[in-house]
């Protein structure tokens, strides 16, 4: 089986999780998150990441989602996972957004390894945008 797993600081990974269930309409088992809470050292972490990820297999991969690179949560889960001998059938990325989790829940089966990476990183680049509000002329004098 191929996982998402989601690792953050804070309720990210976990707020993530909850908008990827509710848009995918259903509690999936391929699905995982954890997060270094405040007031959380990085062994409790360790700990939990351990038990968020104990359902995963040696044969099985991941796409390894963290809201930013060389955070806590993403350098403890890059090293339990090392200790686990998975690295090599890891994939991780850093700035994690909803627009590249939910585009990686739902088409990890369906790229190879290189088709989903550039997915990833154009959908994730492309959702952060500065919008332009169209004011009426009245609005803009507020």
């Amino acid at each position: 089986m191929k996982y998402v797993v989601m690792v953050s600081h804070g309720t990210l990974a976990p707020g993530l999780h909850s908008v990827l269930k509710m848009l995918g309409g259903k509690d999936r088992e391929d699905v995982l998150s954890a997060s270094m809470e405040d007031g959380m050292g990085a062994d409790d972490f360790v700990l939990r990441f351990n038990e968020t990820i104990a359902g995963v297999k040696d044969e099985d991969e991941i796409i390894l989602l963290a809201d930013i690179i060389g955070g806590s949560p993403l350098t403890n889960a890059l090293d339990v996972l090392s200790q686990r001998g998975m690295l090599r059938k890891t994939m991780a990325f850093g700035g994690m957004n909803l627009p590249m989790a939910l585009t990686a829940s739902m088409m990890k089966d369906t790229l190879d390894e290189k088709g989903l990476e550039e997915l990833l990183l154009t959908e994730s680049r492309n959702a952060v945008q500065k919008m332009v509000l169209a004011l009426d002329e009245d609005e803009s004098e507020i």
